[in-house]
């Protein structure tokens, strides 16, 4: 990760209130990073704080799986992710999904207000930091051969 962080940001609808007083908060650091954010997140972020904000679309429309995509593809090196544990969303496994790849690829995620405070204050925010990806370890590198009847 390079000293400027690219930071995913994402909050379910009754969350994003919540998200927006972090931000607003927070919003000094939030300016020297790169943010990306789901539809409906990203607009008010970035209508609300006068902030520049790449958006993906709405998060049951997609906007889940692209922030993955750019995960794996090495943009997104952060997320802030203020979602909703006492209601069911109707894209559930695609969080999940979300949640699955941010932990394979060892990206660090707050899930609340407390989190995102430690990881957004951390000194780490401010320097380059080596982020160790193992994936090869935790995968097998050969299939079993495949046994055809004849």
């Amino acid at each position: 990760m390079e000293k400027q962080k690219s930071i995913a940001l994402i909050a379910h609808d009754n969350k994003k209130v919540a998200l927006l007083e972090w931000a607003r908060f927070n919003r000094d650091l939030l300016s020297r990073h790169l943010l990306y954010a789901t539809g409906t997140t990203g607009h008010i972020l970035a209508t609300e704080l006068d902030l520049e904000i790449s958006r993906f679309v709405s998060g049951p429309l997609g906007g889940d799986q692209q922030v993955g995509s750019k995960i794996v593809e090495g943009v997104v090196d952060f997320i802030i992710f203020f979602w909703d544990p006492l209601e069911s969303q109707p894209h559930d496994v695609d969080v999940k999904a979300l949640l699955r790849i941010a932990v394979l690829y060892n990206i660090p995620v707050a899930c609340n207000r407390t989190s995102a405070d430690f990881l957004i204050s951390s000194p780490l925010m401010d320097k380059k930091y080596s982020r160790i990806v193992d994936i090869e370890s935790s995968y097998p590198s050969k299939a079993a051969p495949l046994k055809i009847a004849e």
